[in-house]
C-alpha cells in the first residue's frame, strides 16, 4: 500500500514528530510511505520519506499575502501545483492529512484533487481548529462561539491579530471557502488527540464525517527518569522547582499567569494566608530570546530558559522538576503533560481543552484556570494531602 501524509513539519515539534513515527509504523509494516512537509530543518532519519512542498520564498510570501489579505492557506499556488502533480504520480492508496496551514499549501487545490479521487481512504488528524474557523486556530481564550452549526458562520473576528496574523478580517470569506473545500469528501475520517476536541468538531460543518479519537503518544523510551545536574548548575537544591515547558510562549500558554504566580509565591503575605512554607522556583523552557530578557530587565523571579532540541536534555529537566504546573488556557492534548509525568512527576494543569485527559498519575490533577487554585493545590501537597480530581 502506498502512503502519503501532508504536514507543515517534519520530525520535529510535536506533530512532526507524529508524523513520523506514523510513518516508521507503516514502513516496517512494509508499506511505501511517503511525508510532504514545508519547513526544515529535516532531521536525518526522515529524509527517506520527506517531499518538499515549495521554497523559504513561497512560505514568506504565503505569509506576507495572510498578513495583508487574511486569506491564509489560498497562496502558494505554484507550489502546490507542483506539489500534486507529484501526487498524482505517486497515486496513495491513503492520504492522511495533518496540519495543512502553516504558509505552504493550497487547501482549495489541494480539496480539489483529493474530491476527484473518491476511492483513495482519507484521513485527517486535526491538532487545533483552524480547519473549521474563519481565521484561528483556538478560540475558547476569547471565548467565541461562531464557528458553531447554527451561529451564522464567522465574522467580525476577535482574533485576526492572533495566528495567522493579518492586519485585515476576511474571516467571512475564509469561513465560507473553507465549508465548501473541507466538506463533501468521500471516504474521510477525522481524527482528534482529546474527546474535547470531537466533542467541538461534531459541533462544526466538519459533522458529516465519522471522528475518532486516537490520543498521541510520547517516546517513553527517551521521556523516562532521567539522571541530570539539572539543580546544581542551577542553583536550585534547596527549592521546588515548578516547570513550565512550551514550544512557544504565546498568551494562550499562560505566560502571565506564571509571572503572576511568581510573585504571589514572594509574597509573604501571601503565603500566609495559604500556609505554604517551602520555597518555590518557577522555571520555564522554550522561551524567545526577548521573553528571556525581558524577564530578566524586570527582575521577576522566574529562571528563564530558551527551547531545547534534546529530548534527552528535556527529560533530564522534567526529572529534576517537583512539578509540571501547565497554566495553558486552551489546548487540544498537550503532550508536555505526558512527558512530564513519563519521567516520574506529577502535574498540576489548568483543566481546558483536552489537558484532564492527559492526566494519569493519581497525584496529578486538573484545576480551575486561576492562580489562586495553584496556591491551594501546593498548600493541600504541603500538607500532605494532595490527591487527583
Amino acid at each position: 500500500m502506498k502512503i502519503l501524509l501532508i504536514n507543515c513539519v517534519l520530525g520535529y515539534g510535536s506533530t512532526g514528530k507524529i508524523a513520523l513515527n506514523i510513518a516508521k509504523q507503516y514502513d516496517t509494516e512494509g508499506n511505501t510511505v511517503k511525508i510532504a512537509y514545508s519547513r526544515d530543518p529535516l532531521p536525518k532519519e526522515a529524509k527517506k520519506y520527506a517531499v518538499k512542498i515549495g521554497s523559504k520564498a513561497d512560505t514568506y510570501l504565503h505569509a506576507l499575502n495572510t498578513r495583508a489579505t487574511d486569506k491564509h492557506g489560498l497562496s502558494s499556488i505554484s507550489a502546490t501545483k507542483k506539489f500534486l502533480k507529484w501526487a498524482e504520480d505517486y497515486n496513495p492508496d491513503l492520504l492522511w492529512l495533518h496540519n495543512i496551514h502553516g504558509y505552504y499549501i493550497n487547501y482549495e487545490l489541494l480539496f480539489d484533487w483529493i474530491k476527484k479521487r473518491p476511492d483513495m481512504k482519507v484521513k485527517w488528524t486535526l491538532h487545533d481548529c483552524w480547519p473549521f474557523t474563519g481565521h484561528c486556530a483556538y478560540f475558547t481564550y476569547a471565548g467565541c462561539n461562531k464557528w458553531k452549526n447554527g451561529e451564522g458562520g464567522c465574522n467580525n473576528c476577535p482574533q485576526s491579530g492572533e495566528y495567522p496574523k493579518s492586519f485585515k478580517d476576511n474571516s467571512v470569506g475564509n469561513f465560507e471557502r473553507k465549508k465548501a473545500a473541507f466538506t463533501g469528501v468521500k471516504n474521510l475520517t477525522i481524527i482528534t488527540p482529546s474527546e474535547w476536541l470531537k466533542e467541538i468538531v461534531e459541533k462544526s460543518f466538519l459533522c458529516e464525517y465519522p471522528v475518532e479519537v486516537v490520543y498521541n503518544k510520547i517516546n517513553t523510551d527517551v521521556f523516562k527518569p532521567t539522571d541530570n545536574k539539572f539543580r546544581e548548575e542551577h542553583g536550585l537544591t534547596d527549592k521546588k522547582i515548578l516547570l513550565g515547558v512550551a514550544n512557544i510562549w504565546e498568551p494562550r500558554k499562560g505566560l502571565d499567569d506564571y509571572i503572576k504566580l511568581s510573585k504571589e509565591l514572594e509574597s509573604k503575605e501571601i503565603k500566609l494566608k495559604h500556609n505554604l512554607k517551602e520555597e518555590y522556583k518557577i522555571v520555564l523552557v522554550g522561551l524567545k530570546s526577548k521573553q528571556i530578557k525581558e524577564i530578566k530587565d524586570k527582575n521577576i523571579s522566574i529562571l528563564a530558559l530558551p527551547k531545547t532540541d534534546s529530548a534527552k536534555e528535556l527529560a533530564g529537566i522534567y526529572t529534576a522538576a517537583d512539578y509540571l504546573v501547565n497554566l495553558t488556557k486552551e489546548d487540544n492534548y498537550p503532550t508536555v503533560n505526558l512527558e512530564a509525568e513519563s519521567c516520574g512527576i506529577p502535574v498540576i494543569t489548568y483543566d481546558t481543552g483536552g489537558s484532564r485527559e492527559t492526566i494519569k498519575r493519581e497525584d496529578s490533577i486538573a484545576v480551575k484556570s486561576d492562580t489562586e487554585e495553584i496556591l491551594k493545590e501546593l498548600a493541600k501537597r504541603e500538607a500532605g494531602d494532595g490527591q487527583k480530581s
